[in-house]
């Protein structure tokens, strides 16, 4: 699209300063290439404990770490799991169920090939390629045996890019409430999760952004999560995309099925849910589908799951949401 950035950021409205009142903390930082923002509610500073869990995470399930356990299976130096691989496992494989294949996070052989991992492409890949990169990927021919992964193939690759991050705020929020914290917001790389208040004893407000072609923000809506708390997670071709030496811009979400870049109306997408993860893995399940009515069908079959998607249409940008994503538009 001409003239439109297609971009859907999430962005607090809410931010406090490093120590805030009434034993509400803040905790910010980086990991996994991206930043974070805690605020939460205790009678201690956990910041700690919090670092730790984010940190079993990237040693846990991230690719670009040679020594975590998701690149040990990749490798297959190992095929032992952890409860962290199961529960990712898990959630990727019923969202790739109700996706119809197009989303499957064991398109990390494609993720490589068309160098949106490890290293980079200077060319297209071939069709031989891509048809060898295919003969790899599949989720649902995978299994779980106990404490071990049986892959489909050996070269097969697990890219968990698209759960991994929830994942991790849902652990930091199960550890958060483990500890007595019923009011808490986290966000991580422009994905949140909330429970209870914020410091000002209100709802949380968290702003979703349309940004121009200029560095400047417009806002595209605002939603304000109660007490009983949700999830939301954003996905796009505007943050991750490939040009080559011929100039030809390729994005980052790949299509299981044929191997190729998705062409898709769906410029991003944002998902609202009980929990990051799923939201997270749903959220790159629409923008795989590559179209509205697909990735609708994909939504309505979540419990409790919420869209609003961006669709591109020539110069300008159209908005579609679900049914009930404008019960949590905020009235400010």
């Amino acid at each position: 699209m001409k003239g439109f950035l297609l971009t859907v950021l999430i962005s607090l409205l809410f931010l406090t300063s490093a120590s805030c009142s009434g034993n509400y903390f803040t905790h910010n930082g980086e990991i996994w290439g991206t930043t974070y923002h805690i605020v939460y509610q205790n009678g201690q500073n956990i910041d700690n404990e919090l670092d730790s869990i984010m940190r079993y995470i990237d040693a846990e399930l991230s690719m670009f770490n040679p020594a975590s356990l998701v690149s040990a299976i990749n490798s297959g130096e190992s095929d032992s799991i952890s409860v962290a691989f199961a529960e990712v496992f898990d959630i990727a494989s019923r969202v790739s169920r109700l996706s119809g294949g197009v989303y499957d996070p064991t398109v990390g052989p494609l993720t490589e090939l068309w160098g949106f991992g490890r290293g980079a492409a200077d060319t297209l890949p071939s069709s031989t390629d891509i048809s060898e990169a295919l003969s790899a990927v599949g989720i649902s021919e995978c299994r779980i045996e106990g404490c071990r992964i049986i892959k489909k193939a050996p070269a097969t690759l697990f890219d968990f890019s698209s759960v991994a991050k929830g994942y991790g705020i849902d652990l930091v929020c199960r550890h958060l409430e483990s500890r007595g914290a019923d009011n808490y917001m986290v966000e991580i790389g422009g994905e949140v999760r909330t429970l209870g208040r914020n410091p000002r004893g209100r709802d949380w407000h968290i702003q979703i952004d349309m940004p121009r072609p200029d560095t400047a923000h417009s806002r595209l809506a605002i939603v304000s999560f109660g007490p009983e708390g949700k999830a939301m997670a954003s996905s796009g071709n505007y943050r991750n995309f490939r040009k080559l030496t011929d100039g030809s811009i390729y994005g980052h979400t790949l299509s299981a099925v044929s191997g190729y870049p998705v062409e898709s109306e769906l410029a991003a997408v944002t998902v609202i849910a009980d929990e990051c993860a799923a939201a997270d893995a749903l959220a790159t399940a629409c923008m795989a589908s590559g179209n509205a009515g697909h990735a609708m069908r994909i939504i309505e079959a979540w419990p409790g799951a919420e869209m609003l998607a961006v669709i591109a249409q020539a110069d300008t940008a159209a908005v579609l949401t679900s049914a009930g994503f404008n019960s949590y538009l905020a009235d400010i």
